[in-house]
Order: structure tokens, then C-alpha cells, then sequence
């Protein structure tokens, strides 16, 4: 059963005038605010806002809970830097460069924890953490949600849940803050590369909502929501009916985390409302020109980010274009990915985390963020014990004349520790030998690039459970007339 607020249907000419009339308030608003706000011509007194601190997003680390164990031994160090080094090594200014158009973009959505902002008792932990990529392009996107208590390395403060990357980047007043931190953190954890930071306030998500005339959901599951606040009655959400949401509702929906795998439950709703907010975007139900100028005021005191205005008015025309032909994959890191433990802490006590399966979270990665193939970044250790250790199944065909070309290579892999399963000819022809994985065997692959003499463009990532193999070869000619077989 479908409950809707609205049915006002706008004309092409109103959405169009909307979207202009909201891109030209940005635009005035923000160029002054940030002129102004970030002066650098002459002195002025007091201390440079955090917004205008420049941050380098070139690193990456992980965290946990105001509790830091170094690699490799069980000293506690809390929330300090790392024993080993007693200066934290702050990233060096670097503003992002302006958005050419072409290149992709990746964002580091990061939400606060409710509970540490109400307490007021010190910089709060991160309570989301979303990567979203865009390449315009070809016009794809991804979604990975990290969860909060994942156990990863943040720079130069150890091992800790990756929600405290924020605050000891607040706490610390590195430059760039919790945000710089955070980026950091990410982009080692996952070896994704991130463009800007975005961080935004719980009340602006509401406004922001609200302002576009609430958003539309379906449930996958039945979820009980609790506004913020105390004495509300909580409101109960059935799996299946599509209801409309208002803001608070629609924040309460993306918090909710009492359902049967929690966090990761939460960060598929997350994703949901994400989509919900797009599609508003794309098909505005209310006049947004009347309150336009109080919703970017709400903006700019909610939402603090790296993204200049010119880059996000840019992306949000080309999004608005190119609506139709935008194809975005989501994907949260749940528990096929980490495993969820309970370490034990001395001077602590215990600690229940994630610990990630780097292996598996890459394969995620390279579907969603196409990182140039799905060999790097790889665990330590000797290639030839990792391969043996991956146990990947490879079927050789052959697309060129000589057929024997494919059992020849069969047979002298096999020599070398690898395990083909068939050997054949087929009917497509390639110049160039391609490899597909389709069960993520990033070992394996290095291994055959290296053997092979392949780029990352002769490297398929072609996820399939159902594959009669894992990896499959396609011989071309450069293999043919250049291969160190006797």
C-alpha cells in the first residue's frame, strides 16, 4: 500500500527554472560567504576559520575506540599518537584542484554520532561513513558504506574503529580536522584515492528534506523510528509500504539501527535515503525558489566541506542532465566481508569490532570504484604462497590460429603452482590476451600480469558465483609470438 503527501505534478519549464533559481542562490551566497570568511588580503584579527585550513587527501588510516593497540603488540596507547613516532605528521596544506569535467570524483560522506554531539564532553566520533564516486564520463557511480566499529590502522595514532578517526583529528587540531583525518583513513583502508570531504549536520539533513517536500521509501524490513529527542512516540514502518517521510522522520529512518544485522542495516537505509534525496533532486515536488535563500543559510552554518562552489553547481548541472543515463551500484561492507570479534584489552577490557577481510573488500572496491584493476592493493607476503594459498580454478582459451597454444600454456602454468581446469579454443577473437576474474583473486591475477607481460587494460573484473572457473584466459597474439615457453 502506498501512502504519498503530495501529487502536485511540475511542467519541464518549472523544473527548469527551479534548478536554475537554486544553483544562481548558491552561487551568490556561497562566493560571499567564502570571500569574505577566508580574507587573506590584508591581517584581520582572531584565528582562520577550520573551513579555509587547506588539507592534504594524498594518505589514508583507520581507527578505534579511544583505545589504539599497535601493530603487532598489545600496548595500549589510547588516544595519542603513535608510540613510535612522538610527533603526529599532519598532512601538509593542499586544497583540492578545480574540477576539470572529466576526471572522477569521489566524496567522503561523513555523519556525526548523536550521542557523543548531545553529550558536548569533546569532539565527537563519525557515525557514518559513506564513499560516493561519480565518473562523467561514462556516467557511473558507486556507494560503499564502511561501519563504524571496522578495526583499521589510522595514521600515526595505531589500530582503532574507524569512527574515531574524526574525533582524534578534532581533538588533536591536525590540519584539515576530523574530516582530514577521516579522508585519510579511507583512502589507506580501502587504496581509493578521495577527492573532496563533506560533513553534514543531523538538524540541515532534516531542513534539507523538508525543503524538498519529503522523501519516498520502501522498507525492506519493519523498522521502528525515534526522533530525536525524548516523549515522542516512536513510529513504525512496515516492510514493503512506501510511505513518504518529513525530515525527521527521514534522519530517524537513516539512524535506526534495531534490526537484525544492525549497522549494516542502517547503512543500506542510508543508501536508500541517498537515492530518495536524488530523486527529489531530479523530480521536485514543491517550489524550492521561495526558500531558497534560508535553506543555503542552513547549508552554510550544517554542512562543512572541501568542495568549492563552482565544482559543486558543475557536477549537480551535469547529474541533472544526465539523469537517465546515470547507473549507480551500491555496496556495504557487511559480515561476508568482517568478522565481527571481541578483543581484549589491557588496562581496557574487551572491545567488540570488525575485523576486515582485505581480500573481499577489495573485490567490493574494484566493482564499485574501478581502481584500475583488481590486483592493488595487496596483502604482504611471498606471491607464490598467495597464489597457492587462493587456489583459483583458470580455463585457457585460445582465439588465435594455433590452438595448441592453449594446452602448452596450461601445461606450463601448472609447472608453476597454478591450477588450470580446462584448455580450449573460442570462437572470439582478440589482438590482445585478456584475463577475467570472477571471484576476485587479486594474487592470482598479479601473478598472470607479471607471467603475461599485461597492462591493467588486458585485466577484467567480471564478478559471477556461477562462472565455470574462476579466472579465465583469452589468448591473443601478443602471447602467441612473445612467450618465454620452450
Amino acid at each position: 500500500m502506498k501512502k504519498t503527501l503530495m501529487k502536485f505534478k511540475p511542467s519541464v519549464s518549472q523544473i527548469i527554472i527551479w534548478s536554475v533559481s537554486l544553483l544562481l542562490a548558491v552561487g551568490v551566497f556561497f562566493g560571499v560567504k567564502n570571500f569574505t570568511k577566508c580574507w587573506r588580503i590584508t591581517s584581520l584579527p582572531g584565528e582562520v576559520p577550520k573551513s579555509c585550513i587547506l588539507i592534504n587527501t594524498n594518505t589514508s588510516a583507520t581507527s578505534t575506540q579511544d583505545t589504539t593497540i599497535q601493530p603487532g603488540t598489545t600496548s595500549i596507547v589510547g588516544s595519542t599518537p603513535d608510540a613510535t613516532n612522538s610527533n603526529v605528521s599532519a598532512p601538509s596544506d593542499n586544497i583540492p584542484l578545480p574540477w576539470d569535467g572529466v576526471n572522477r570524483i569521489t566524496v567522503l560522506i561523513i555523519g556525526l554520532d548523536l550521542r557523543d554531539w548531545e553529550a558536548g564532553s569533546g569532539a565527537p566520533r563519525s557515525d557514518t561513513m559513506m564513499l560516493v564516486t561519480l565518473d562523467p564520463v561514462t556516467f557511473k557511480a558507486g556507494m560503499l558504506s564502511i561501519p563504524r566499529d571496522m578495526w583499521v590502522n589510522i595514521p600515526d595514532f595505531g589500530y582503532n574503529r574507524i569512527n574515531t578517526a574524526y574525533s582524534l583529528g578534532e581533538s588533536w587540531k591536525l590540519p584539515g580536522g576530523g574530516p582530514g583525518l577521516a579522508v585519510r583513513t579511507v583512502e589507506d583502508f580501502l587504496g581509493v584515492p578521495i577527492t573532496y570531504y563533506a560533513q553534514v549536520d543531523f538538524h540541515v539533513f532534516e531542513k534539507v528534506v523538508d525543503a524538498l517536500g519529503g522523501i519516498i521509501v520502501t522498507p525492506e524490513q519493519d523498522v521502528t523510528l525515534d526522533r530525536i529527542g525524548n516523549g515522542d512516540i516512536p513510529v513504525s514502518l512496515k516492510a514493503g509500504e512506501t510511505v513518504t517521510l518529513p525530515g525527521d522522520l527521514a534522519l530517524a529512518y537513516a539512524r535506526a539501527r534495531k534490526t537484525k544485522d544492525g549497522d549494516i542495516d542502517r547503512a543500506k537505509r542510508q543508501q536508500q535515503v541517498i537515492m530518495a534525496l536524488l530523486n527529489r533532486f531530479f523530480r521536485p515536488v514543491v517550489p524550492i525558489a521561495p526558500t531558497v535563500v534560508q535553506l543555503y543559510n542552513d547549508l552554510s552554518a550544517g554542512v562543512n566541506t572541501n568542495m568549492s562552489f563552482d565544482d559543486l553547481g558543475r557536477m549537480m548541472i551535469l547529474l541533472y542532465n544526465h539523469q537517465d543515463d546515470l547507473q549507480i551500484q551500491k555496496g556495504v561492507i557487511d559480515f561476508t566481508m568482517a568478522v565481527p570479534i571481541t578483543l581484549s584489552l589491557p588496562d581496557y577490557g574487551t572491545a567488540d569490532v570488525l575485523k576486515p577481510i582485505p581480500d573481499k573488500i577489495r573485490v567490493l572496491r574494484d566493482q564499485l570504484f574501478d581502481t584500475g584493476g583488481a590486483i592493488a592493493p595487496l596483502a604482504d607476503g611471498d606471491l607464490s604462497t598467495l597464489v597457492k594459498d587462493e587456489a583459483a580454478n583458470i580455463s585457457i582459451y585460445s582465439t588465435v590460429s594455433d590452438g595448441s597454444i592453449a594446452n602448452r600454456t596450461s601445461d606450463y602454468f601448472n609447472n608453476q603452482g597454478l591450477k588450470t581446469v580446462s584448455a580450449g579454443s573460442t570462437t572470439n577473437s582478440s589482438y590482445n590476451t585478456i584475463v577475467i576474474d570472477h571471484t576476485g583473486n587479486p594474487y592470482t591475477m598479479k601473478f598472470l600480469m607479471e607471467a603475461m607481460n599485461l597492462d591493467n587494460s588486458q585485466i577484467k573484473l567480471v564478478l559471477d558465483a556461477n562462472a565455470a572457473s574462476d579466472i579465465e584466459i583469452l589468448i591473443g597474439n601478443d602471447w602467441l609470438v612473445n612467450n618465454p615457453m620452450q
